[in-house]
């Protein structure tokens, strides 16, 4: 009889029980809007402005070698000096043929001017009849021309010999290897009396120089931030070699294209790197400014729940909790940025958790 009513007694409490469960009482809080404006760290490397290895444009033997690693030099400087005999033997020999060339042109137009005399002289006495043959005319006429066909023909071949020369000429003025840019000179690969020639599959640069007054800090803006780059904006940085010191680049080179194994976007700041104080290869930490140009939504980053299936607020809506998923962007401080179908002024769980089932009945905790 005992156990009887305790039975009766717990079937009628049950649904007291079940009430109660489904009302809790925790804190709340709204939805706000706002302007996304924070700093974020992003990495970056520091590169040459401009970078070209110096290969030999001629075959030839490497004679002086003015400059070594480490050496700065100015645009135009002579790094190196090479000789390549058989280049000058070619410029000599076509040198050698322009006098032979010129004494036969000589003689072509002295003997030029004896037939156009003897034309001259015949066809004067050709006007009076029966005087000279008039064969003998033509074939003086013929000779006149023959004559100066000879002579053109002469003064071709010495423009040709001549642009030869000139031709040559140009040739070895690479032999003198000059800077195409100031800079450093980064690696040194070129001995006296090595053989160095045109650039192709196996040939060794001669030197490599790097364009160091003027940098490029390459930063991976990861694609959330793409909204965030703008041509001539400002952004500092540092590198470990000066922890305490922050430095200014400019933005000046997006890629506009997103790298699909990184999800991120080189960007290209210029760095004026004045007295040479950082240098290619540095890591860097970039302070990337990131900004919305319209306000958007954030709420309280306990207030956002995920699990493996969803990512939600609660959100109180008739003092009932609705479970409304939202996809989480940006962290400010302690806020996050969320979108959604969630509005400005919604009332939301500060610290929610799964365990606040939809349906269940909120009260704010006074």
């Amino acid at each position: 009889m005992r156990i009887t009513i305790l039975a009766a007694l717990l079937l009628s409490s049950t649904p007291l029980l079940a009430q109660e469960s489904r009302t809790v009482r925790t804190e709340l809080t709204q939805v706000v809007s706002k302007s996304l404006d924070e700093m974020m760290v992003i990495p970056g490397e520091l590169k040459p402005y401009q970078r070209v290895d110096i290969h030999a444009k001629v075959t030839g033997f490497v004679e002086v070698v003015h400059v070594d690693r480490g050496s700065f030099v100015e645009e135009g400087q002579l790094l190196a000096e090479m000789s390549a005999p058989e280049l000058e033997a070619q410029r000599i020999e076509a040198q050698a043929r322009i006098p032979a060339v010129e004494s036969q042109r000589i003689e072509a137009r002295a003997r030029l001017a004896a037939a156009l005399s003897t034309f001259q002289k015949l066809s004067e006495a050709a006007k009076t009849p029966g005087v000279v043959a008039g064969n003998d005319v033509v074939l003086a006429e013929a000779n006149v021309k023959a004559e100066e066909a000879r002579i053109a023909a002469l003064d071709q071949t010495i423009a040709a010999h001549e642009a030869s020369v000139r031709a040559l000429e140009e040739i070895e003025k690479y032999l003198k290897v000059m800077a195409p840019f100031a800079g450093v000179v980064t690696q040194r690969l070129a001995h006296p009396g090595a053989l160095a020639g045109p650039r192709g599959d196996t040939a060794m640069p001669l030197f490599t120089i790097e364009q160091v007054s003027r940098l490029r800090l390459v930063a991976a803006v990861p694609e959330a931030y793409r909204q965030s780059i703008a041509r001539g904006r400002k952004v500092q940085f540092s590198v470990a070699a000066f922890p305490a010191e922050a430095f200014t680049a400019v933005v000046a080179r997006p890629a506009y294209a997103v790298d699909p194994k990184t999800r991120t976007m080189p960007v290209e700041l210029d760095f004026t790197n004045t007295g040479t104080k950082l240098t290619p290869g540095m890591y860097a930490e970039v302070q990337w400014p990131v900004r919305r140009s319209d306000e958007t939504l954030f709420v309280p980053q306990s207030a956002i729940i995920a699990t493996t299936e969803r990512i939600f607020v609660i959100r109180v809506a008739n003092g009932e909790a609705e479970w409304v998923n939202v996809r989480r962007s940006q962290s400010e401080g302690d806020l996050a940025e969320v979108f959604g179908n969630i509005e400005v002024g919604d009332t939301i769980v500060l610290r929610a958790t799964d365990e606040i089932r939809p349906g269940t009945e909120v009260l704010e905790r006074q």
